[in-house]
């Protein structure tokens, strides 16, 4: 069975504290797109996790689809096996939360396949140990998310179509969260104080640029198009920007005007992972 693994957005970020076990606390808004890898997913009677194809620049103890794989069956004792593949659409690297998407994909459809019969809590509680990202993922909404986002309320956002840029280049989020340019904002916001022209500031973006310039040049480049909303943000701790537009024609009009070095693509925002659309994913 093939599943669809969306990627993700930060509408804003802003880093609250720093932690005492290194991690740091956030507010933030993570909003689904319709855009998606594809996993199929195959059972096997013998327990053996395969990787079939896709992902083959990573090493397979480094593979989240992988790891997660193993620590479920792990911590589950499950006997059953599977066959994983994945066609890629989601750049890696860039703050669009693909990795940590295949990771719940994965842990989900396993659930079902392996017939564990684990809670959506249960799901998120093991998906935690594998990434900040993955809790909200499971939880298949777009949501304001606090602690280090794994704390989640489900929102209804507007469905506008983003323009995401990437710029071909990788950061390293360990590098972004220990730079000297990283903003800490300890004011607390709530979530009803939140709209889209009150702060949409990503408080890892100073230091993001400083280690990759071409992320203020991206930045830059989407302030100038037209008919935009509001200003370009990027999108967790980098490297890819977004700007929003209403309609979707102007949107394409944006798309054909970057520079040929950027990979762009066009996705809706959407409320509900393409997940709450399988029984597996109705609890």
């Amino acid at each position: 069975m093939t599943y669809l693994s969306p990627a993700k957005i930060n509408l804003f970020l802003h880093v609250t504290s720093k932690r005492a076990d290194g991690y740091h606390n956030l507010q933030t808004i993570f909003q689904l797109l319709d855009y998606c890898d594809e996993i199929n997913i195959d059972y096997r009677n013998d327990g053996v996790i395969n990787r079939i194809s896709g992902n083959e620049h990573i090493p397979k103890d480094q593979d989240l689809i992988i790891r997660s794989a193993t620590i479920l069956k792990k911590m589950t004792g499950s006997k059953d096996g599977v066959d994983i593949s994945i066609v890629k659409k989601i750049p890696m690297g860039g703050g669009l939360g693909g990795g940590s998407s295949n990771a719940a994909t994965v842990l989900i459809a396993l659930n079902e396949l392996w017939s564990l019969n684990l809670s959506k809590e249960d799901l998120m509680d093991i998906g935690l140990n594998l990434g900040a990202d993955i809790p909200m993922f499971i939880s298949g909404h777009s949501s304001w998310g606090e602690g280090i986002g794994e704390i989640l309320s489900p929102m209804l956002l507007p469905k506008y179509f983003y323009l995401v840029v990437s710029i071909n280049k990788h950061i390293s989020t360990l590098e972004i969260f220990a730079h000297k340019a990283l903003t800490i904002s300890p004011v607390q916001r709530k979530m009803s104080d939140f709209s889209l022209v009150s702060n949409p500031h990503n408080d890892c973006l100073g230091a993001a640029i400083d280690l990759e310039g071409e992320i203020e040049d991206a930045l830059i480049h989407l302030n100038s198009t037209e008919k935009h909303i509001d200003k370009a943000r990027m999108t967790g701790s980098g490297s890819c920007v977004f700007v929003a537009f209403e309609k979707e024609e102007d949107a394409i009009i944006a798309k054909k005007e970057l520079p040929i070095k950027w990979l762009g693509f066009i996705a809706k925002a959407i409320d509900k992972s393409p997940l709450c659309n399988w029984d597996v994913a109705k609890w």
